[in-house]
């Protein structure tokens, strides 16, 4: 019997606190208080955890609510890159600097990637393309930096991108195909002798199948992003040295970051080429 209740008081000796021990003394009332009081603020804390600051518009009986972090966050990458641009385009020379070279490495491979994929109208849409990876690879980076977010952390960013993609692809089909990009939502058509007829469903599966792209080019990029952080943060708190932390989030922040930026454009380039070039 001594031995059955031994057992169980080292059991509930390590879920209860130290100051709670089972050596045969009566625990204070200021014990069980401090007790209750670090519970609490356990919980408090992960409360917290998920919230984000808001600002909440109302206008004609409505109800708007603007994250804030996320958008400081795009409005200062806004502003980073238009500096960027400027500096780098207001003074080029023949034989090109460090900076130069640089910005001419990366808009010459995204050139050469449009043109291979859109023949011509490659040039149409490199701008996009490559604004699309300067802003998302840096979006996904800046949380690398001590005091900043990553706005592609927040759901809406990455959708607001897909979007744009999804009017850009769908815009650019009718542009250049007339109605005749609408009609092939419903091909294969039903072949009647000599009449086409239609074909509804695979209408209604084409309309799911491009719905299914905006969530999916969203999803893609927000979950690998948010799934990295946390990945991060993990095993920062696994590890109890300082430094490695730092240096795992440099590494990993940066390649998921690029590589999510490329594959996001690289879908966007994907999409419109299917949408525009001939059968």
């Amino acid at each position: 019997m001594e031995t059955i209740v031994n057992i169980l008081a080292g059991g509930l000796s390590s879920l209860l606190p130290g100051n709670l021990g089972l050596d045969g003394s009566i625990p204070s009332l200021s014990s069980f208080l401090n007790w209750g009081m670090g519970l609490a603020a356990e919980e408090d804390a992960l409360g917290e955890i998920g919230t984000v600051p808001q600002w909440i518009l109302s206008a004609g009986g409505m109800e708007f609510r603007i994250n804030v972090i996320p958008l400081a966050m795009t409005w200062l990458i806004m502003a980073f890159l238009i500096v960027i641009a400027w500096l780098g385009g207001r003074n080029l020379k023949e034989k090109p600097g460090g900076f130069q070279t640089l910005m001419e490495l990366i808009v010459g491979g995204f050139r050469d990637l449009c043109r291979d994929s859109l023949g011509k109208r490659g040039r149409i849409y490199m701008p996009l393309v490559t604004t699309l990876f300067l802003f998302i690879a840096l979006s996904n980076t800046i949380g690398i930096f001590p005091g900043m977010e990553e706005p592609t952390k927040d759901m809406n960013t990455p959708m607001a991108f897909a979007i744009i993609v999804f009017f850009v692809v769908h815009f650019s089909g009718f542009y250049f195909k007339g109605f005749r990009y609408f009609i092939e939502f419903f091909e294969p058509m039903i072949v009647i002798g000599p009449i086409k007829i239609p074909n509804l469903f695979m209408f209604a599966l084409n309309i799911v199948g491009e719905i299914g792209k905006v969530i999916s080019h969203a999803f893609r990029l927000f979950g690998n992003i948010l799934g990295g952080s946390i990945i991060i943060l993990v095993i920062s708190y696994l590890i109890q040295y300082f430094l490695l932390p730092v240096a795992l989030q440099g590494i990993l922040g940066l390649g998921i970051g690029i590589i999510q930026a490329f594959v996001f454009a690289m879908l966007a380039l994907t999409y419109v080429a299917v949408a525009i070039v001939e059968d």
